[in-house]
């Protein structure tokens, strides 16, 4: 466990920042990697108040906001913007001159510009629209469980990993194939992307290169669907691109980035962790795997209680604020934390319990407001297809090693196991 200065704010006091007392305690959820260490963390920080102050990765002072009720309000208070600054940082530092390739997308945006991003995909995004791909889905995942039953059957070896033979390849596959990205280049992409979801966590030379790489790569097949135009959400972005003139050039290359990593990245985490929360809960397990109309309710219930992000990207007030009673001067950097919000027990009735019938279950696994994730419906259908078939397929699925030994990702963001090993036999 890595130790972190965390800085807890006490109601009261003269100045901005009320009375504050600095402890040196092991409660850094960014780097907490052992089972449910990164849960407990957050609660731990929660159960401290509603707003907490802590030192991000890249070494920058935050308030974190852990409520419900307070991070669906810090969605939605047009007094805190998302900030283009360099929060995090690691990309800007490593490739300042690569970086307004990666940056300029609508998760860094607010208002008009928000908009008109938003606009741009989101009729890609439509439950229609998602629906339609549905047998395409299907049949990734089923091919997808046909190569690890061949493989278990030619090995004699019934272990599996399931996050690179599953989990990550079947929403990498459909994001690829909906944006343009050809087969062949899909095992380079996801080299290029989980070095640099890492962050500051990864080696800086090895995230230098990652980033140049994926920059090079992204307007060179920008450059070959200019000369031979296909079908696909790439396309459709060049178009507008070319035609109206409403994207820039980092604008683009910085939406197909954005795309690529967040159409994946929170589905392998959705079916990493979903797979884990129900291989060890057996009786919620049964209940999906006798009842599969229920893989709909219990996806929420999965979203809800181990979601696939820990963090939503920082912003800053324009002005000074009140959240949770904390007074939040001007200019100082607000994050509110999806997991501790979603295990609130000031919405959630007995938060740390895996219920997939759970009523009303308005979670904020994919934000709130106008930032609500434009992928979430596929998200959701690929979870659904996913876990189905993965059950369906190995009524004997369970986990190989004490759960208590699955470890995460150290990542200030995401929140993803780094191997989920199952037995399938």
């Amino acid at each position: 466990m890595c130790w972190c200065t965390i800085e807890l704010f006490l109601a009261g006091g003269g100045d901005v920042w009320g009375a504050i007392v600095t402890s040196t305690v092991p409660l850094d959820p960014f780097a907490a990697c052992m089972a449910d260490e990164r849960q407990r963390i957050y609660q731990r920080l929660a159960d401290d108040g509603p707003v907490t102050r802590i030192v991000m990765p890249s070494g920058a002072p935050a308030w974190l906001v852990t409520g419900f009720a307070d991070v669906r309000r810090a969605y939605t208070d047009l007094r805190l913007v998302r900030t283009a600054s360099p929060v995090h940082g690691h990309i800007e530092q490593v490739a300042p001159e690569l970086a307004p390739a990666m940056v300029n997308h609508m998760l860094r945006f607010e208002g008009d510009d928000h908009a008109r991003l938003r606009r741009m995909i989101a009729a890609a995004f439509t439950r229609h629209q998602v629906d339609t791909l549905t047998p395409r889905i299907q049949r990734i995942a089923d091919d997808l469980l046909d190569a690890i039953e061949t493989d278990v059957q030619a090995s004699g070896n019934a272990e599996v990993n399931l996050i690179p033979a599953f989990a990550y390849p079947l929403p990498m596959t459909v994001i690829c194939e909906l944006i343009g990205v050809p087969a062949a280049d899909q095992n380079a992409l996801r080299g290029w992307t989980e070095t640099v979801v890492l962050a500051h966590f990864a080696d800086r030379d090895t995230l230098a290169d990652a980033v140049t790489a994926l920059v090079g790569y992204l307007r060179q097949l920008i450059a070959d669907r200019r000369r031979q135009p296909h079908d696909d959400l790439l396309c459709a972005l060049i178009a507008v691109r070319d035609g109206t003139d409403r994207l820039s050039e980092d604008e683009l290359t910085s939406m197909v980035w954005i795309l690529i990593l967040a159409g994946h990245e929170t589905t392998v985490n959705l079916i990493g962790n979903g797979t884990l929360a129900l291989l060890a809960h057996p009786e919620q397990l049964a209940r999906v795997r006798t009842q599969p109309a229920l893989m709909a309710e219990a996806v929420e219930e999965l979203l809800r209680y181990d979601g696939p992000l820990a963090l939503v990207t920082p912003m800053v007030a324009t002005q000074t604020i009140q959240i949770g009673g904390v007074t939040i001067a001007a200019g100082q950097i607000v994050v509110p934390a999806l997991l501790p919000a979603n295990r609130d027990p000031e919405q959630f009735d007995e938060p740390a319990t895996l219920d997939i019938t759970r009523p009303n279950n308005t979670h904020v696994a994919f934000g709130h407001g106008v930032h609500h994730c434009v992928g979430a419906p596929l998200a959701r259908l690929e979870g659904r297809i996913a876990l189905n078939a993965l059950l369906a397929r190995f009524p004997a699925l369970r986990p190989a090693v004490p759960v208590e030994q699955m470890t995460r990702l150290p990542n200030p963001a995401l929140n993803g196991l780094a191997a989920l090993p199952v037995l399938v036999r």
